[in-house]
């Protein structure tokens, strides 16, 4: 798998980039901050928000934000990128509630079984100890349980749609990749991802095992030291070489529901509309 290292412009600007994710500062005072990464394989979508459609022809293995948005409930419809309105969505309308000084990341992605759905994460920013970087795994693919390999050792084990796992390591490079459960052999990768001092490095595994379109995409949330030397800087992380990363100018762009919250392995909140 491909994959490669892009600069990204100024702090809470969307660039246009091949196939990245942004990087994302860690706090913003009272504001909440949300990115949205779009994991659905074949479906390019609209995002409806509050019923004013913010996102036109969403591609998948697209991310968008960090935003800052005022605290508080949004409704979200996600429709085909054909439909005239949000009276049919693919996905929702969901009501989804921001609070203050969170860091969320919302994910249009497929259940294990290939159907659509949204997840809505809150993303640890909490201080790292100096010297080590935070390393979240989101399992969001249309595939069984997982596990994360490094060097050869599952580091992540039994893993399941759409569940995380976060872990604190020292700063370096992971060489990484997914198998099923219990084997050795790679569904994905391996790629390099690089564990950063103070910032914390989200691999999402999306995609559909079927449709044999598994990949790999990275985000990072920087300025998580716990000594005075942490910044709200960073850089972006690998992602796969299928897409760009669209230009936008301010607005509200949301999308997903429920919420995973926490530092160690959780279970995400499946969104109500997708049952």
């Amino acid at each position: 798998m491909r994959s490669r290292i892009l600069a990204l412009a100024a702090a809470g600007t969307l660039v246009l980039a091949g196939s990245t994710l942004l990087t994302t500062p860690a706090h913003a005072a009272a504001d909440a901050q949300l990115s949205v990464f779009h994991g659905v394989p074949g479906l390019t979508v609209d995002v409806y928000v509050n019923g004013q459609r913010t996102l036109n022809d969403f591609k998948p293995g697209m991310m968008a934000g960090p935003l800052k948005l005022a605290a508080g409930t949004y409704t979200v419809a996600v429709t085909k990128g054909d439909a005239k309105d949000d009276s049919d969505p693919a996905i929702g309308p969901v009501k989804l509630k921001l609070a203050a000084g969170g860091n969320y990341t919302a994910v249009a992605h497929l259940k294990e079984n290939g159907d659509p759905t949204a997840t809505l994460y809150r993303n640890d920013v909490s201080k790292t100890a100096a010297g080590q970087g935070r390393l979240t795994v989101r399992h969001v693919a249309a595939a069984p349980a997982v596990d994360v390999r490094a060097g050869g050792t599952a580091v992540v084990s039994d893993l399941a749609n759409p569940d995380e796992e976060v872990l604190d390591l020292a700063a370096g490079t992971v060489s990484a990749s997914v198998t099923a459960t219990g084997k050795t052999k790679a569904l994905i990768g391996p790629a390099d991802v690089a564990v950063e001092d103070g910032v914390n490095t989200i691999v999402y595994a999306w995609g559909s095992l079927d449709q044999d379109n598994l990949d790999l995409a990275v985000q990072t949330i920087s300025g998580l030291h716990s000594g005075p030397g942490g910044v709200n800087a960073g850089e972006v992380g690998l992602a796969a070489d299928r897409s760009p990363l669209p230009l936008l100018a301010g607005g509200v762009l949301l999308l997903g529901a429920g919420a995973l919250v926490g530092r160690r392995r959780l279970t995400a909140t499946r969104a109500a509309a997708a049952r």
